[in-house]
């Protein structure tokens, strides 16, 4: 978070007209209220954000980070999606990996519609994110609200765009193995299932 200012300052000393300093001063563009957001599921793909914030967020990426003392699970079922979606629970033994996001505050109500917030599906979480050796504090994440019992698999759609978003955000190789091991066990499970059920 450098200093930007030093930059501009010497050119207004230069000014000795108050109407000519007033008109770069008005010149210089206002800037926007930010606030920091960490992805861990679909949102991690810049692509994906994009349809619901309506613009492009790849400029509003900072670098892969990490959330801890919390575990990715699929305790959401998405009827949208038609599938299971991710969550973050707490748990004190493990970790997870996203995407850490500086966007502008204007998105903030497009993010919230995204994820249900108005309807009771996600919650605002602040948390800290670790990231490039510092730590972020109060930065915004998602819970669900109300968990189910045990994890519902992704589809394939889901799957993928999750899968888009860890690698296409450089998210460590190891990492993005772990969540498609994670996934497609989901998804065997769950096929194991309906084959015993089914008559």
């Amino acid at each position: 978070m450098g200093n930007q200012s030093g930059h501009s300052h010497h050119s207004w000393v230069q000014s000795h007209n108050p109407a000519q300093l007033k008109l770069k001063l008005q010149q210089q563009p206002h800037r926007e209220q930010m606030f920091y957001y960490f992805a861990y599921g679909s949102c991690m793909c810049p692509v994906d954000l994009k349809r619901s914030l309506g613009e492009n967020t790849h400029p509003y990426v900072i670098s892969p980070g990490i959330l801890k003392s919390y575990r990715l699970g699929f305790y959401l079922y998405s009827p949208k999606r038609n599938c299971g979606v991710l969550d973050v629970v707490k748990d004190p033994q493990a970790s997870v990996k996203g995407v850490l996001y500086r966007l502008p505050w204007r998105l903030s109500e497009h993010l919230d519609k995204r994820e249900g917030v108005l309807q009771g599906v996600y919650r605002h979480e602040l948390v800290d994110i670790h990231c490039h050796n510092q730590i972020y504090k109060n930065v915004r994440t998602y819970t669900v609200v109300n968990k189910l019992p045990e994890e519902m698999p992704p589809n394939d759609w889901y799957f993928n765009v999750v899968m888009r978003g860890a690698i296409t955000c450089g998210l460590p190789e190891e990492y993005c193995w772990h969540l498609f091991n994670h996934m497609h066990q989901l998804q065997q499970r769950h096929q194991e299932g309906q084959i015993r059920r089914s008559p």
